[in-house]
């Protein structure tokens, strides 16, 4: 059974008619991540296509809204028109995930995905200021609000943000928004080991000089030579006097190459999108979240125990690893060592086998279950939404 709703209204209908039989199911935007998490099994699938288009813009206000079924490259194109752009620069899974479709404003918002600048300007929950929903009940409820002067219910706004359409159907999300910056220049440093390409890129964050991306791609990812990456955005004389002070403050590391306009843009894209770890398309790729000081001493170790190749972000913060899909992918030996970094791993591509078979995301502490467990009962107390997406058992 496949549902479409075009309005809210319809939408909690649907869903009180599935609370009422018990029926789980699928939330669906536009597919293009279908393939993250535990795969799933559901007599129903409720698509938001139908719920979409722009509600409210203001440019003056620099705040946006939109029903969670508009394409993410319409809300995009909006905005540029006004020089504006959403701060987070959310990351396009299709490469990756070799999947098709058109990703989604909810699809965004259900995996809070967040590009290179988040280091800057944070993450898509933090730029959301506002929520429509329907939950398990089949109850239109809102939080937060349009406006930065009204967002009570922000902290559910977060919450929400990153559930992975396990707790809600999200109808509308209202974000912030940022000018789009004149221009951009990169600097790029090459041949540095890992470490000390870590290093470099703490070094930089710890500067005035605001950098909008921080990344270091090893050798062999995407060129023959290792290469170092900080990006500088804003208007042109400025980033062009901050380089100047940028490169001095690290000349122990080498001089620096800059890169400016679309050629820079295109290299933060494949950043962005992780495309150097694309191929070959049968390995496994787990997403580490760590310390960002941590982040080359975790590969490090991981490399004791199987061959990987990877690609930092987030000044050292996110590590995207490619393995073999042998066994657990490297699960056992990659979360050990995330754990004891103090961060975690999430398995982010794989094959249907190996997806069912471990868990692709990072299992929590009890004592967090516990409170995960209060929180879907009273957000979804039937388990209708993506039952099982998660973790075995809801």
């Amino acid at each position: 059974m496949r549902l479409e709703p075009a309005s809210e209204e319809a939408a909690a209908e649907a869903v009180r008619r599935l609370a009422a039989e018990r029926t789980p199911v699928r939330i669906e935007g536009g597919g293009t991540r279908q393939a993250v998490g535990r795969p799933i099994q559901t007599a129903a699938t409720l698509s938001t296509r139908a719920l979409a288009g722009i509600t409210l813009y203001e440019p003056a206000e620099m705040v946006i809204a939109a029903r969670t079924g508009t394409p993410l490259a319409e809300l995009e194109r909006v905005l540029a028109e006004k020089g504006q752009m959403l701060p987070f620069e959310p990351m396009d899974h299709r490469p990756l995930l070799d999947s098709t479709g058109e990703p989604t404003v909810g699809g965004m918002v259900a995996g809070n995905h967040s590009g290179p600048r988040r280091i800057k300007a944070g993450a898509c929950r933090d730029a959301l200021i506002g929520l429509r929903f329907v939950n398990g009940r089949g109850e239109l409820l809102r939080a937060g609000g349009r406006v930065m002067k009204n967002v009570t219910g922000l902290d559910l706004v977060k919450l929400l943000c990153g559930s992975w359409g396990t707790l809600a159907l999200l109808t509308e999300a209202t974000f912030k928004v940022l000018p789009k910056p004149e221009a951009e220049l990169t600097l790029l440093f090459e041949g540095l080991a890992e470490p000390e390409a870590v290093a470099l890129l703490c070094a930089a964050m710890g500067t005035p000089f605001e950098p909008s991306g921080a990344a270091h791609l090893p050798v062999g990812i995407g060129a023959a030579r290792a290469r170092t990456l900080l990006r500088l955005e804003g208007f042109a004389d400025s980033i062009r006097y901050r380089a100047d002070r940028l490169a001095a403050h690290l000349r122990e590391h080498g001089p620096a190459q800059r890169t400016e306009g679309a050629e820079s843009a295109a290299l933060w894209r494949s950043v962005r999108d992780v495309l150097p770890l694309v191929e070959p398309g049968e390995r496994a790729v787990w997403r580490l979240s760590l310390p960002p000081k941590r982040g080359a001493e975790a590969v490090a170790a991981i490399r004791t125990a199987r061959a990987c190749e990877v690609l930092y972000d987030w000044s050292g913060g996110l590590v995207w690893l490619a393995t073999a899909e042998d066994e657990d992918a490297g699960r056992a030996a990659i979360r050990a060592v995330c754990e004891r970094l103090g961060g975690h791993a999430t398995l982010v591509r794989g094959s249907i086998d190996l997806r069912a078979r471990i868990e692709p995301f990072h299992p929590t502490a009890e004592r967090v279950r516990r409170l995960e467990t209060g929180i879907e009962d009273a957000f979804d107390p039937f388990g209708l939404f993506n039952p099982g997406l998660l973790r075995a058992g809801r």
